[in-house]
């Protein structure tokens, strides 16, 4: 196991639960916001900004500015570590069908937000970061893996660190290959231990050979055909304040264990 690291801001978004509070409430008596909006709106960006964005880099920005709030940090001061499973499959569709069609009409700005660290670079843009930012991608195992590159970079830089594993739906052939559905994203703010105040939660991991049952309950009911789905047991938890082991899927034949404390 690794050292304990200190939770200091947690941000969640997920299609029909716009929000940490809206999981809770979720978890704790079934219950659902009414007319819940269909797309993040964070306020990090200009409204024609947000028009023009995707919906994971909305996702993104949503959950990170909400879990830096909820740490009392200043977003232009942290590193962060952005994990998703396939990036913006929907862009992603609509390039290549245009280029099987009408392959003048491709839109640069389509194909500038295709990249994978798009949503890293609206970040740091838009919050003025300097700091350090890496955007990965590990299939199913991405935000297990997002995770540990997090947790290594507090331990070793002695900082915060910010991780933001999210992801959306696939449209189109892709979804034959690479099935998502809907919008999901968690936020860690993690930092030392002994740069934190008190009072956070505390989370320990190691890396072992095994597999990780898939998520259940009804938060997985829900939200478990979305790519980061793997997240959900720890989202779960902590909306829960629970304690005590977690497993998720790291990479065929590896998983990470988890210690809440």
């Amino acid at each position: 196991m690794t050292r304990w690291l200190a939770i200091e801001g947690v941000g969640f978004w997920a299609s029909g639960l716009p929000g940490f509070d809206a999981l809770r409430g979720f978890l704790r008596d079934g219950s659902r916001p009414e007319a819940p909006p269909l797309r993040p709106a964070p306020a990090l960006l200009p409204p024609n900004e947000r028009r023009r964005a995707p919906d994971t880099v909305l996702l993104a920005l949503e959950a990170a500015q909400a879990a830096c709030a909820m740490a009392g940090r200043d977003p232009a001061a942290v590193p962060s570590v952005f994990a998703s499973c396939h990036g913006d499959l929907a862009i992603t569709d609509h390039l290549c069908a245009t280029l099987a069609s009408v392959p003048e009409q491709v839109s640069p700005i389509r194909f500038h937000n295709s990249v994978h660290n798009a949503a890293a670079g609206y970040w740091t843009i838009g919050t003025g970061c300097h700091a350090a930012a890496t955007a990965l991608s590990a299939h199913a195992g991405s935000f297990a893996q997002g995770l540990v590159e997090a947790a290594a970079q507090v331990l070793v830089e002695g900082t915060e660190v910010l991780l933001v594993g999210y992801d959306a739906a696939a449209p189109g052939p892709l979804a034959e290959v690479s099935p998502s559905e809907g919008l999901l994203a968690l936020a860690l703010l993690l930092a030392p231990c002994d740069a934190a105040a008190g009072g956070h939660r505390r989370l320990r991991m190691a890396l072992e050979a095994g597999g990780a049952p898939p998520p259940e309950g009804p938060l997985a009911q829900r939200l478990g055909r979305n790519a980061m789905a793997p997240a959900l047991p720890l989202a779960a938890a902590l909306a829960r304040d629970a304690g005590g082991g977690l497993l998720l899927h790291a990479a065929p034949g590896s998983r990470l264990r988890l210690e809440l404390a």
